[in-house]
């Protein structure tokens, strides 16, 4: 027997004498109590958790989100656009409430109903839906919330996304006022939001080879910055077409950029989905700039040829893959009038030499150069990060009420959380956190374990000294509107 063994024999007949005394020493009082463990060898002394701090709370960062959304009024205006049907005398926790509650859980990574049982007691999440920290009173409970979310009516959806809409724009209205916007790139996607019950509306959709709603997700991107900013988010049936919604969205979304930012040029950026005639037609009658993605087919495949065909040879003498531009006039049979198509002709070179086509086509009304309306075209690759932050860091379609107007109001309220974090981002610019991914703000700012002592006069968060993101945290705080103190 080698010493190892012997070693992890020694220990397991140690624990089971320790279990037969009652405790080390024999002082077994503390391990009798079911909100505590303890482990016997990690240190020369026993080491004991105890779950028994009722003041303590592991989401103190959440505090800057209700900082921020006090400052803009984002979930004021939220439940302004509500009308309340409930009987006065039977109402415990407000409109106002209810939205705080739901929107912060959602940003501290709660995105259940169910998970609002956990957190009622929760001190800072009392503090920031307006409610004193250390009182009895509990927030709302699980089924108060899913009454909440399935009470909404149509109507009351859509006047949710407008205000949401007016405050997202307002806040970027200020941001820039030293700074005239002059381009406004606005960028539609669709993804898939899976589903695994009988929610309303879903649909099997082949493309996806799964059930599910298909949420169409609008970003803006202002001048040169390379961020994306979130709109509300429109959530669509399970057999919807890519374009579906695209038009009268932008009905809507037009008028208000053109009052927030009248000197700015609207351009208008989409996949090949969206390369409908309907809404080619509205954007010229609009005066928008376009660069929309196009679908080959058997005549743009011809016109393509030739220029492969140079491409190739290029690529075969260089060794690397080639691409070329150029210009395309096309008219479908679809359309009222010819239309510009600029074409990519690329040929890719694999590590083993072989070579691939790689064509691909983008239909604008822009007058610039073909390659750099491609340029244009390729940055909007990047609302795949977006996709990607709503999904994993806030659970975008965790869609799970059986009513479609239900799981639309759920959008919002997550679109809502992410705007609050993409706010974050803003008044991080310049730090280590100004391209952090909303997991990485979650993890370092919101999930801050502080102890929550209140009394006649203050409220105290008592957060650990040896914080590694203290000063970040700092940072963020006064840049929310926290005096330096």
């Amino acid at each position: 027997m080698n010493q190892q063994q012997l070693a992890c024999d020694l220990l397991t007949i140690q624990a089971m004498f320790i279990r037969e005394r009652g405790g080390v020493n024999g002082k077994n009082k503390r391990c009798r109590d079911r909100q505590s463990v303890w482990f016997p060898y990690l240190y020369r002394k026993e080491v004991v958790v105890k779950f028994d701090q009722p003041a303590q709370s592991s989401d103190g960062g959440a505090i800057l989100l209700s900082s921020l959304d006090r400052r803009m009024g984002l979930s004021h205006r939220m439940a302004q656009a509500v009308m309340e049907n409930r009987q006065s005398g039977k109402i415990e926790h407000s409109l106002l409430q209810l939205f705080r509650q739901r929107i912060y859980s959602i940003a501290c990574g709660y995105p259940d109903c169910n998970d609002s049982a956990l957190l009622a007691n929760d001190p800072v999440l009392k503090l920031c839906c307006g409610r004193p920290p250390r009182d009895e009173g509990q927030l709302a409970s699980q089924p108060t919330q899913s009454r909440f979310e399935n009470s909404v009516s149509r109507t009351d959806v859509l006047r949710i996304a407008f205000a949401m809409a007016d405050v997202v724009l307002a806040a970027h209205q200020r941001r820039r006022r030293a700074n005239p916007v002059k381009l406004i790139t606005i960028d539609l996607d669709g993804t898939i939001d899976r589903t695994y019950g009988s929610q309303q509306l879903t649909f099997f959709h082949g493309f996806y080879d799964s059930y599910g709603y298909l949420p169409l997700i609008p970003t803006i991107q202002f001048d040169g910055e390379s961020d994306e900013h979130l709109l509300p988010a429109m959530l669509r049936p399970g057999n919807s077409s890519g374009a579906r919604g695209a038009i009268a969205y932008l009905i809507r979304l037009l008028p208000r950029l053109r009052r927030a930012f009248p000197s700015a040029l609207l351009r208008f950026r989409a996949d090949s989905a969206f390369a409908i005639p309907a809404l080619l037609e509205f954007l010229e009658a609009e005066g928008v700039e376009y660069f929309i993605g196009f679908s080959i087919n058997s005549r743009l495949e011809k016109l393509a040829l030739k220029s492969l065909r140079r491409v190739h040879i290029h690529a075969r003498q260089s060794g690397r893959s080639q691409r070329q531009y150029q210009e395309i006039s096309y008219r479908a049979r679809s359309w009222n009038h010819i239309r510009r198509i600029v074409l990519k002709s690329e040929v890719v070179v694999s590590p083993q030499g072989r070579l691939r086509d790689n064509p691909r086509f983008v239909i604008t009304n822009s007058k610039i150069t073909s390659a750099r309306v491609y340029s244009l075209y390729h940055y909007r690759g990047d609302m795949e990060n977006r996709l990607k932050e709503l999904k994993d860091g806030l659970s975008i379609d965790r869609t799970s009420c059986s009513r479609f107007i239900a799981n639309q109001f759920r959008v919002l309220l997550t679109s809502a959380a992410f705007f609050l974090f993409q706010s974050l981002r803003w008044l991080s610019r310049g730090t280590e956190l100004a391209r952090a991914q909303v997991s990485t703000l979650q993890n370092r700012i919101i999930k801050l374990g502080v102890t929550v002592c209140e009394s006649a006069r203050r409220v105290v968060l008592s957060a650990p000294k040896t914080s590694p993101w203290a000063r970040s945290w700092r940072s963020l705080a006064l840049a929310c509107g926290a005096l330096d103190g």
